[in-house]
């Protein structure tokens, strides 16, 4: 290569008769070449992205409640509660 190019893995300028993209140290072994295209980046809709949305469901997530069971879990442990009072009582006797 005998005239400055920008490397297709970063951007960057790189000079003539370098051996390797002295920002991202990209070389011809390891991805650029004189056809290459420049890699920018995972091609992901900008204009479409909901960052507030995104926090919300990700970090954010909605409380998992099943409708109904806590009833039963009330009602267990008053069961075990009363079955442990009978149990103490009936060791005192």
């Amino acid at each position: 290569m005998d005239e400055e190019f920008q490397c297709p893995c970063c951007g960057e300028d790189v000079p003539a008769g370098a051996e390797a993209c002295p920002h991202c140290g990209a070389c011809r072994e390891t991805g650029w070449k004189e056809d290459s295209t420049r890699l920018d980046g995972l091609d992901l809709p900008d204009d479409e992205f909901d960052y507030d949305r995104f926090v919300q469901e990700e970090l954010d997530p909605p409380r998992l409640k099943r409708a109904g069971l806590s009833w039963f879990w009330w009602a267990a442990s008053v069961v075990l509660l009363a079955l442990l009072l009978l149990l103490v009582l009936a060791g005192l006797r």
